[in-house]
């Protein structure tokens, strides 16, 4: 069976794993009614509404 002759660096190792560390950027969809750019899922900060009902008052 291979065995290693040294131990493996952690530089190493970590080089390897960093693909998983990664982050990832939100989400965004626009905004059916008034067509602004905002995370899914969440009342548009522009109009104030969510799945087509007015839910803030933004004046």
């Amino acid at each position: 069976m291979a065995v290693p002759k040294r131990k493996t660096p952690r530089s190493k190792t970590r080089m390897r794993r960093a693909s998983s560390w990664k982050i990832a950027t939100p989400a965004r969809s626009l905004c059916p009614s008034c067509g602004a750019v905002k995370l899914p899922h969440t009342v548009c900060g522009n109009c104030g509404t969510y799945r087509g009902r007015q839910v803030l008052d933004t004046q």
